[in-house]
């Protein structure tokens, strides 16, 4: 491991089986990881937009805010990527119940088509990934200027983005420790 953190975790014993006893965090709370030496780590949440879909001076005009935006951040930042599984039971169970409530033929087909493409989707362990930049301060002043400061210039650049809540940096963190692979209790299992 690299940096303070990596040296100091490597110079002590870990004696546990388990990751997270030796991950220098205490907690995740209000869109933040809390860390062991009073720092917190957070950041935005980058909704996905296929600019590729535009013409080319569209394409070319988001690229330059794009550069121009991650020119401008003075500070340590890290672009995070993460999948997380799709949940589609909810919709599979309205689709089966509007199946079973329709007598067209025709309007029966199309729901059924639905739902086997749902299934493919199911059994297939579809993902949505996910775009991130975090970054790390121990004053929380700062930490909220900085948001507002990335979801103001991802704006300008046509991009929506949010603070990241508790749940995106579970899945961010148990991507990390599980290389991607989903756990069923939301912690890491030795195996």
């Amino acid at each position: 491991m690299n940096g303070k953190v990596g040296v100091l975790m490597m110079s002590k014993t870990v004696s546990s089986q388990y990751s997270e006893d030796w991950l220098p965090i205490t907690g995740i709370q209000n869109g933040m990881i809390i860390c062991n030496d009073r720092q917190k780590v957070t950041g935005v949440k980058i909704a996905p937009r296929n600019i590729f879909i535009l013409d080319q001076q569209s394409q070319d005009n988001i690229l330059i805010s794009l550069k121009n935006f991650y020119n401008m951040i003075d500070f340590e930042f890290w672009l995070v990527v993460a999948d997380r599984p799709v949940d589609i039971s909810v919709y599979m169970s309205q689709l089966q119940l509007l199946y079973n409530e329709t007598t067209s033929p025709a309007i029966r087909k199309v729901i059924l088509q639905d739902i086997d493409k749902g299934n493919t989707f199911m059994n297939n362990n579809i993902v949505d990934t996910e775009y991130f930049i975090l970054f790390k301060d121990a004053n929380e002043d700062t930490l909220q200027k900085r948001i507002r400061l990335l979801i103001n210039g991802l704006a300008s650049c046509g991009l929506n983005a949010s603070q990241v809540s508790n749940d995106d940096l579970r899945i961010i963190l148990e991507n990390f420790l599980n290389g991607g692979v989903s756990t069923e209790f939301g912690t890491v299992m030795p195996v």
